[in-house]
């Protein structure tokens, strides 16, 4: 089987030769292991993998000696590290005496599926010492061996009316998973997410989060599955999970800090606006498949409800975008629009640079557009005024069509085609 490029192998070499200590996160199962052995072919690297538990206990037992006895003319990948936090001290020792001495990049890459953000402990060992990257499972774009990133693209072209071709939309959303089962099509997926969720909840909870009820998890999932897009209510799910405050966030946050979930912040201006904006979140899957499995339904049977495929292909979509902003040398930060509750105004997606410039994104389960669809977008383009650059609703159609200045219909393939 030959192995897919990843759109994060650039800047994982980058980083590597710029930088003394990489750490790559991403969830279990995404690929981390196999793009670090493929982007550093050409180094010297000793890989530690501490899925084993003999090794587990040596760095746990005697870090100090652990981090002494690695090799010094290797490049150290050491996979799964946040299983043993009790190396990163010595890392952060390690690597400032290497600086001293002048050698200040190439040394360690870290692996993780936990977010070293929600691992303070060792994010603050080793600040202004590591480059943090990101691993998502495929996106369209490198399942097609595209190589289009469809942010950079929408930022750096000039929009033109022109045609796609028809895609086939449930296949891309099934291939746009995890490696192992978008590249092999006899395994049985369900059986491999219960795999996958059951290491999470008997494994990760209690090693990274001390969860002593991780079935709660579970229930947890469950009825963010049934708000996929929408504003969360902790209120609700509290009540519905029953959940008390400290639990609640405890979960939640385990949910997004092993990649499960994601979370999209609402969107705010630094200066004051004579608007209101509400300050509650939207959630996401990472995987959308894990969603309909989470749902217990075939993907191909919820194409069948308008409803409940409007919110699958947001969350779709949603997907995309954070693999397409994780994976650019650009950075971009992400937020949904929504003024004041009741007003129903919502953007789904605006994507800011680091000069606050923004483009505006919408998402539509229709064919076919009319101007309406394009109500709340100018009203995005009102408030961000000359910050707002393009305003795009993604829909199943396939001709690329202007609906205004900056205002732009785009067919879902021109996500992953040139």
């Amino acid at each position: 089987m030959s192995y897919i490029y990843r759109a994060l192998n650039m800047e994982l070499i980058k980083s590597v030769k710029s930088r003394p200590l990489v750490y790559l996160n991403g969830a279990r199962q995404c690929g981390k292991s196999t793009l670090v052995r493929n982007a550093l072919l050409e180094n010297n690297i000793n890989y530690i993998s501490f899925d084993s538990p003999i090794l587990l206990a040596a760095a746990k037992r005697n870090p100090a000696n652990f981090i002494a006895e690695l090799p010094q003319n290797k490049i150290n990948v050491i996979d799964e590290a946040q299983l043993a936090p009790e190396i990163f001290p010595y890392l952060k020792i390690d690597v400032d005496e290497k600086r001293i001495k002048g050698k200040n990049k190439s040394l360690y890459v870290l692996t993780g599926s936990a977010n070293i953000f929600a691992l303070p402990k060792l994010a603050n060992a080793l600040v202004g010492r590591m480059t943090i990257l990101t691993l998502y499972p495929f996106s369209v774009s490198e399942f097609c061996r595209k190589e289009v990133n469809f942010i950079d693209k929408f930022w750096n072209i000039k929009l033109t009316v022109g045609k796609y071709k028809n895609t086939n939309l449930l296949e891309k959303i099934s291939n746009a998973t995890f490696p192992e089962i978008a590249l092999d099509e006899n395994i049985d997926r369900e059986k491999w997410f219960d795999s996958y969720l059951t290491t999470i909840l008997q494994r990760d909870a209690s090693s990274l989060a001390s969860i002593r009820r991780p079935e709660k998890i579970l229930q947890l999932l469950i009825s963010f599955s049934e708000r996929v897009g929408g504003l969360i209510n902790d209120e609700n799910i509290k009540k519905e999970t029953g959940s008390n405050s400290i639990t609640y966030e405890r979960y939640k946050a385990f949910c997004n800090s092993v990649f499960m979930t994601f979370e999209v912040q609402p969107w705010s201006k630094p200066n004051k606006l004579d608007k209101r904006f509400l300050r509650s979140k939207k959630i996401y899957f990472t995987d959308t498949n894990f969603l309909c499995y989470i749902m217990r339904r075939e993907l191909k049977d919820l194409y069948t409800n308008p409803s409940a495929m409007g919110h699958i292909f947001e969350n779709f979509i949603a997907s995309e975008i954070i693999k397409a902003a994780s994976s650019s040398p650009n950075q971009y930060f992400v937020s949904h629009f929504n003024p004041v509750r009741g007003q129903g105004k919502e953007v789904d997606f605006i994507i800011e640079n680091l000069h606050g410039e923004a483009i505006a994104i919408e998402i539509k389960l229709n064919a076919t557009l009319d101007l309406k669809d394009f109500a709340n977008m100018k009203i995005c383009k009102d408030t961000l005024r000359d910050k707002f650059k393009k305003g795009i609703v993604v829909y199943t159609g396939n001709e690329i069509l202007p609906f205004g200045d900056n205002l732009w219909a785009i067919p879902v393939n021109c996500l992953w085609e040139r």
